[in-house]
């Protein structure tokens, strides 16, 4: 079978998610079609073919490959499904500071060196860059294990069973379920003409699933994911989104102001994922982020604040590529290696992610991004928390969360699919959504507890029991 994606025509020899060895006696064969999910040893050949035809001061290619199949439903019925496959070849050709990028999807000899040349021209004709840094040399990676055979081996079959056991429930219920569930296996290379050559297989599953009452009065959420498709139950899952639904009916108001929370993975990780990322050093260091040092003209010290202690010491935010739960490839989209690198210690700003260029002018150690982040946890249970708290509101999830102020992280958004009102230990009743203005700085010096982290979003965080959180206004939405 041939499928023609865009202008590259992939000969589907096998299985999508497996890779095909080529007849080493038929080289226009071999360069014609080339399977998404390329070997290793693959990608080193058609990527030293790439460097070879290079009359670039320097050059960079990276080879990305992509197979994802997908089923969705709505109203407790299926509505689509598919599979769909990916390859690009993107080239960086460097003359001095001049830089020039191109990108194809064919991969004949003819177009692999037509991509080199339009990547060179475009580099002479481009300005000087004055942050250009020179590529990397030659690096050591740690061994990758953020690949499951298991998920490479999925079915459309194995898709709509999936679906099929998270609408039944829903049904038997008199319940309404909409859902989506995706798996991706990705190959990922880079190689430049400076001896970086690195290669990551890896895969992935996205579940999520929102069910509601006939009514709509009632709603509820849920979302995993994973690198193994065998940690998937959907039933499972399911049954979290169908006991929010019903326990949501019939929603009472309360005033707005500051709670006691206990907040479920998915309604922090958005505003942790937003920390993380607004930790970058030029940043701070040039005054526009939470963790610049305020100095007067011609006052000297540190313009940032690495090595100040800013959250309750019990807050200790990481990486690591090789996390059991949330790996991710060992090296940064540049070649640079990955490895486990603390951001926050102890309450205290360890380390922060910088560009080679930054890292260089400011005399500091390049620190590439962690490409997750993970938050240890505590002891205690979701429903210990409960049970431990005398008045409190249990949040499902955070949405539309947007800033309102980079210097203090100040964001709004709003709770959503099952918001509780918790007293004496026990979850009385549902409570209408509220909008929030909170900042992730304030909530991690305001921890009372903290759980066991559950994977979501491809980061590690644990449910978290916060004092003073601020609810600005009531939302009617369900």
């Amino acid at each position: 079978m041939v499928v023609q994606l865009r202008d590259l025509t992939i000969l589907m020899l096998l299985t999508p998610h497996e890779t095909c060895d080529f007849d080493k006696n038929n080289n226009k064969e071999r360069n014609q079609f080339i399977m998404t999910i390329f070997t290793e040893k693959h990608a080193k050949e058609l990527l030293s073919k790439v460097i070879a035809y290079s009359k670039a001061d320097e050059i960079e290619c990276n080879l990305d490959g992509q197979v994802s199949g997908n089923i969705r439903y709505a109203r407790n019925t299926v509505s689509t499904a598919g599979e769909q496959s990916d390859l690009t070849l993107s080239v960086q050709s460097t003359y001095g500071k001049r830089i020039g990028t191109a990108a194809i999807n064919e991969f004949d000899d003819a177009s692999l060196e037509k991509v080199v040349r339009r990547s060179e021209e475009l580099a002479k004709l481009a300005p000087e860059n004055p942050e250009h840094m020179p590529n990397f040399g030659k690096q050591k990676y740690v061994k990758a294990n953020n690949f499951s055979q298991n998920t490479a081996n999925v079915t459309p079959d194995d898709r709509a069973q999936a679906a099929e056991n998270s609408i039944k429930p829903s049904k038997e219920n008199k319940l309404v379920s909409s859902g989506f569930l995706e798996e991706q296996v990705r190959s990922s290379a880079i190689m430049n003409s400076s001896g970086v050559f690195a290669y990551n297989k890896s895969s992935n599953v996205d579940f999520s699933v929102t069910i509601r009452t006939e009514d709509g009065k009632g709603s509820g959420w849920v979302t995993r994911d994973y690198t193994d498709v065998a940690l998937l139950d959907t039933k499972k899952a399911s049954q979290v989104a169908i006991d929010k639904s019903i326990g949501s009916v019939d929603a009472k108001e309360m005033e707005p102001g500051k709670y006691t929370v206990i907040l479920e993975p998915a309604a922090s990780v958005g505003l942790l994922g937003n920390l993380v990322r607004s930790m970058n050093q030029r940043q701070a260091d040039e005054g526009r982020s939470f963790l610049s040092n305020k100095l007067k003209e011609g006052e000297k010290g540190p313009t940032n604040k690495l090595g100040q202690k800013m959250f309750d010491e019990r807050v200790h935010i990481y990486s690591d590529p090789n996390n059991a739960l949330a790996p991710v490839a060992p090296f940064a989209g540049n070649g640079f290696p990955r490895k486990k690198i603390d951001w926050i210690k102890d309450g205290v700003i360890t380390n922060m992610p910088s560009s080679p260029f930054w890292a260089k002018k400011t005399g500091t150690e390049y620190t590439p991004s962690g490409g997750h982040f993970i938050m240890a946890g505590g002891n205690e249970s979701l429903e210990e928390m409960i049970k431990n708290t005398r008045r409190g509101i249990l949040v499902t999830r955070l949405w539309y969360i947007r800033g309102l102020d980079p210097q203090t992280l100040l964001y709004t958004g709003l709770t959503r699919d099952g918001t509780f009102y918790i007293e004496n230990g026990k979850i009385k009743y549902p409570i209408k959504n509220f909008r929030f203005n909170e900042s992730p700085i304030v909530m991690l010096n305001n921890i009372e507890a903290l759980g066991k982290p559950e994977r979501i979003n491809g980061n590690l965080v644990p449910p978290m029991k916060i004092r003073d959180f601020t609810f600005s206004s009531l939302s009617d939405a369900v």
